[in-house]
């Protein structure tokens, strides 16, 4: 039976990377066969059809743009991500050719991670450059150096931390070939002298081993294990030996199916040839960094040589040879990022065999790609890594204190931007600065939201410390008058307010609002708590039906009951994410996770730092009437009733008058808040919304 399917038809049903193949057809000889090869190379690590076309599309997009033309309006938006991603990563080496060798290419790696939106856009990256690099020989030296110098910088070291082992160690060699070729001919050189006799010794040692194995009952796969020259090189050079004296040029493989037969082997191993103290590494039961897995040691084989043994199961030799993801740690040493674990996990399930999952596979695909770290570029295209909701401002602070003081604007990819505005990795930041040091107050206020990191904020809270006394008070009482005016509540005893924060006096308490130590968020949430701390206030509450808790209880994470301490330094409230620290003698001092004195303190002993909460907190409504007062604008009245539901408030009823003839604007209304608290932070948002001029509860409900 004939098809009789349209031309169009009969493309769209053809795989992927076949479509992507008839449209490279016109590209030169020397382009497709590398495309060959790097298809090739990701069908090795069991990429599927989407990744390996998308490695021939933007091979076409870089020699022939217009070619892609009418085709790239019909990717998926998968097949998009994938050749923008490797779009992506050409800033990456741009930048890296900018900076040169000796440039921080750790951060460059993090860089290239951080922008890409797919992570099977890593594969074609390290596939391309291996693909690459063996036709490099045909090069000018100085292009075939710039391209193994990158190698070495970024692909190698990024194929060994996600332990993709196949194609980490011949871009290692490749790249040691080229920038140190007298070595790599040296060690080449001897390798091949001993050639035949290190052949015969392998063959005469897995004889023995074959037959001991079958002996026991153990089913196992043996070779020879090749030993890379770049590896030879690098022991040579850490241990200061020559090549004669290494060991390991010697090596063997036995895969079993358990890990129970790994260790029945090694002890097999052991009882055929003596083994070589301090020459064994566990690393099943404590893998490498990168996920590594396998039972290494090193005996007196026949005729009383060195010989290297590996043995690990079947399954953890194709985990280590075709690239099971593993951790990547943003500082070296420190703790894994669970963000990031997530994104790892989803790169393992790239590489097993997928089935109707694919579909769901897509569906998170965005959610578990989200990272708490982002990468911007400063002007000289150095690598700046912060959390994420990071601002230009605290950009400025994390440079240099000096530079956050004398902050005036910034600028991102070269356009001015806001001191709020939070770059995206990749972003190139630029600050503008004055001569003068002088920070504003403002960037304390957590409603203005100009500093999000605790860093950034105890650097100004620094500075303003230095200041006059007196300056403090008044600035302090200031905004502390203005935000109990903003509530409506007019007879608080500020002395009991004072010793709810455990400050001896008004004037401390003034100068900690001052500084931000404490906020006007904690401020308000105190105004809700009557009998802790006697403070008259007036409102209607509206409690919800629900259990009664304590809202002071605190949880220790683990434990029974213990003696607890809220740290002076940083005045704990209930609902502040709080962290607990093992005193000598006073139980746990409970500390805000932000602290700076907790941070001094888990650097010095992280052992005695642990989980607390608070107890469970009743929920309650207040029923409130706010009033706001500005100047009319297109969009104000979107922008007010977008930031109440953002903060959270339900609207029970509002109103709002234009006066026509000099344009100022009233609106008004009835909220239901859970707290002060909330009722604080709206309050503060709609006071910061432009040609607002006031926000305030109103008195009497």
């Amino acid at each position: 039976m004939s098809d009789i399917r349209s031309p169009e038809a009969k493309a769209n049903a053809m795989p992927l990377t076949e479509r992507a193949r008839e449209a490279c057809a016109a590209l030169p000889a020397s382009i497709r066969a590398e495309g060959e090869t790097v298809i090739e190379l990701l069908r090795q690590l069991g990429c599927d059809d989407e990744t390996c076309a998308s490695a021939l599309w933007f091979s076409l997009l870089k020699a022939s743009p217009d070619a892609v033309g009418e085709a790239a309006k019909h990717w998926a938006p998968a097949l998009r991500r994938l050749v923008d991603g490797q779009g992506e990563a050409e800033k990456v080496w741009a930048l890296h050719a900018q900076r040169g060798p000796a440039s921080g290419a750790e951060g460059l790696r993090r860089l290239l991670l951080a922008i890409i939106r797919d992570l099977r856009v890593v594969f074609v990256l390290l596939a391309r450059q291996l693909a690459a690099m063996r036709t490099a020989m045909a090069l000018p030296d100085h292009e075939r150096r710039e391209l193994a110098q990158l190698t070495s910088d970024i692909h190698a070291p990024l194929a060994n931390r996600l332990g993709i082992w196949q194609l980490k160690w011949e871009l290692e060699d490749l790249a040691f070939r080229y920038l140190e070729p007298d070595t790599y001919r040296r060690i080449a050189r001897l390798l091949d002298e001993r050639r035949a006799d290190r052949e015969h010794f392998i063959a005469e040692s897995l004889a023995q081993l074959r037959a001991v194995l079958e002996g026991a009952g153990i089913k196992a796969d043996l070779a020879g294990r090749p030993k890379h020259i770049f590896s030879i090189w690098k022991k040579m050079k850490k241990k200061g030996l020559e090549f004669s004296d290494l060991y390991d040029i010697r090596a063997v493989r036995i895969l079993v199916d358990s890990v129970a037969d790994c260790y029945a082997a090694l002890g097999l191993v052991h009882s055929l040839w003596p083994h070589l103290p301090g020459e064994f590494d566990d690393y099943v039961a404590r893998p490498k960094g990168n996920g590594y897995r396998s039972l290494h040691t090193a005996v007196l084989g026949p005729e009383g040589k060195t010989l290297e043994v590996q043995i690990r199961t079947h399954e953890m030799h194709r985990a280590n040879e075709l690239g099971v993801a593993a951790h990547w740690r943003y500082k070296e040493g420190g703790s894994a990022d669970s963000e990031f674990e997530a994104k790892i996990a989803w790169m393992r399930k790239l590489l097993e065999p997928r089935g109707e999952d694919e579909a769901e596979l897509a569906a998170g695909f965005e959610t578990e790609l989200m990272e708490d770290r982002v990468y911007v570029l400063s002007p000289k295209g150095e690598v700046i890594d912060m959390p994420r909701g990071a601002t230009v401002l605290d950009f400025a602070y994390h440079i240099h204190t000096e530079v956050g003081h004398r902050c005036r604007g910034a600028k991102v990819n070269g356009r001015i931007v806001p001191l709020t505005s939070q770059p995206r990795s990749g972003d190139r930041v630029e600050i503008l600065t004055t001569k003068v040091s002088e920070p504003s107050r403002d960037w304390l206020s957590v409603h203005h939201g100009y500093l999000n990191t605790s860093r950034a904020k105890e650097k100004v809270r620094a500075w303003f410390r230095r200041e006059a006394h007196e300056a403090n008070i008044l600035a302090g009482k200031a905004n502390l008058e203005k935000e109990l005016r903003r509530l409506a509540l007019d007879d608080v005893d500020l002395s009991k307010l004072a010793a709810h924060f455990r400050l001896k006096n008004v004037e401390e308490l003034y100068v900690t609002v001052a500084l931000g130590e404490v906020t006007l968020g904690q401020v308000a949430r105190s105004l809700q708590e009557p009998v802790e701390t006697e403070i008259t206030q007036s409102g209607n509450p509206v409690a919800s039906r629900g259990a009664q808790h304590d809202r002071g209880a605190l949880s220790i994470e683990g434990v029974g009951n213990l003696l607890t301490t809220l740290a002076r330094c940083c005045q704990p409230l209930p609902g502040d994410p709080v962290r607990g620290f093992i005193t000598r003698g006073r139980g746990v001092s409970v500390h805000r996770s932000d602290c700076a004195s907790l941070a001094r303190l888990a650097r010095r002993n992280p052992e005695r730092v642990i989980d607390v909460s608070w107890g469970r907190v009743d929920v309650q409504n207040y029923e409130v009437d706010v009033e706001l007062r500005g100047y009319d604008r297109k969009g104000l009245q979107k922008d007010v009733a977008t930031t109440i539901n953002n903060v959270g408030p339900h609207i029970v009823a509002s109103s709002s008058r234009v006066h026509v003839r000099t344009g100022e604007v009233e609106m008004r209304f009835t909220l239901r808040v859970k707290d002060y608290e909330q009722l604080s932070t709206l309050l503060g948002r709609l006071g910061a919304l432009a040609n607002v001029t006031d926000a305030r509860r109103l008195g009497g409900r």
